[in-house]
């Protein structure tokens, strides 16, 4: 590891590709740990007799802290990069999932989301300022390995969850500390890398870059931006928080193929994502945004009117269309404002998980009053306000 992300004698100039690898991986680790926690309510209820609001309180601290605090973040290591951040913030979520393993009391479980929150929204802004100081001229395909390293941490959290925590306890939480101490190790070298590059552009003194709209112009782009994250991450929380629930409920299947049903969504949103990077860098931002988000909405009209195989169908087709958008979105943003890259990551990666967490919530609350395919017919109509991707302006011809 030494050797392989030791500092570059000259400045990068072509992608680090084992650099961003290494990030990917501690996304992986830094998302898998974070998800735990939702993975484990069911235990966490029985133990400490919780009731939905307690919970709801959790997902709250966490979501606040993992969200509020990442813009913040990205403000400060702005004006002063700090390469020991990331090993700073997977220390937190250490600390966190130690505490959650002994805790004995509700106040100490809300602690502990909290310190997993803060680990997140500390990891998020600077191991995206590293993808794109790594990336050279593919910031779109950098960006995209770096989000389908989170997006598989996701989706083994539960699985892992299943296999291990739930059958031996609230106490074998624990065990992934050795996972959290592996990404601490990974993100050291990386700082080490980070450090020594800063250093060489210090030493370049090379200009700052222009932003390259007038700061009208960014204000109503970013808003725009902001808007489509809201949309995609509205309606991908409803088909993640809750697709199983309704296959259950409209044909009847098993648990255990309502869960093979999601994991073929999760598998089309990892590769979706891989996707969207490279395709912006190659036919531009705008055009992967406009397509991702808008082009997803002929299928998530026809989902809640289909039979059970045809679902499977459009769900993979939506997974991979719609998780194609957020690294596209990212990188745009970023070059929107290239001297402001740790604030933006850490408002739109904020947006994201707080989009999800509120939506989640909102979704659930609706779907006890009207039923959850009166949801699903609802929030079909979501992906139609991508629409308002033509109002981006395309930053690559000016």
């Amino acid at each position: 590891m030494q050797a392989t992300l030791s500092a570059p004698a000259t400045p990068a100039s072509s992608p680090r590709w084992r650099v961003i690898g290494a990030v990917s991986v501690a996304h992986f680790l830094n998302d898998l740990m974070q998800s735990l926690i939702l993975a484990i309510y069911p235990l966490l209820k029985g133990n400490y007799a919780l009731s939905f609001a307690q919970i709801g309180l959790m997902t709250l601290t966490y979501q606040c802290t993992a969200s509020l605090l990442q813009p913040l973040v990205g403000i400060v290591t702005d004006r002063k990069p700090q390469p020991r951040a990331l090993v700073l913030g997977m220390a937190s979520t250490l600390c966190g999932l130690l505490l959650l393993s002994q805790a004995t009391q509700f106040g100490w479980l809300l602690l502990a989301a909290a310190l997993v929150g803060t680990g997140s929204s500390i990891f998020h802004p600077e191991s995206s300022r590293v993808v794109r100081l790594a990336a050279a001229g593919h910031k779109g395909l950098a960006q995209s390995l770096f989000q389908v390293g989170g997006n598989g941490g996701t989706a083994a959290g539960p699985l892992l969850a299943m296999l291990i925590i739930l059958p031996n306890g609230q106490h074998s939480v624990a065990w992934f500390g050795s996972l959290t101490l592996l990404a601490m190790l990974v993100l050291w070298q990386v700082g080490n890398w980070y450090q020594a590059e800063l250093g060489h552009a210090a030493r370049r003194a090379a200009p700052p870059a222009a932003n390259p709209l007038s700061p009208r112009q960014t204000r109503h782009t970013l808003a725009v931006l902001m808007a489509l994250v809201v949309t995609k991450y509205t309606y991908m929380a409803c088909l993640h928080s809750y697709f199983t629930f309704y296959l259950i409920e409209r044909f009847a299947v098993s648990t255990a193929d309502a869960q093979l049903y999601l994991f073929a969504f999760l598998l089309a949103v990892a590769s979706g994502t891989i996707l969207g990077g490279p395709l912006g860098d190659r036919i531009g931002r705008r055009r992967v945004i406009w397509f991702s988000i808008f082009g997803s909405a002929p299928f998530a009209l026809a989902l809640p009117y289909v039979g059970l195989h045809a679902t499977l169908a459009l769900v993979v087709l939506i997974g991979l269309i719609l998780s194609s958008a957020f690294s596209a979105i990212l990188v745009y943003a970023q070059e929107l404002l290239p001297q402001r890259v740790g604030m933006i990551s850490g408002l739109f990666f904020g947006l994201a998980f707080g989009v999800a967490g509120l939506g989640a919530a909102l979704i659930g609350q609706l779907a006890d009053h009207v039923g959850l395919q009166t949801v699903y017919q609802w929030c079909a109509w979501i992906p139609l306000a991508g629409i308002v991707a033509a109002l981006l302006p395309e930053l690559r011809k000016r």
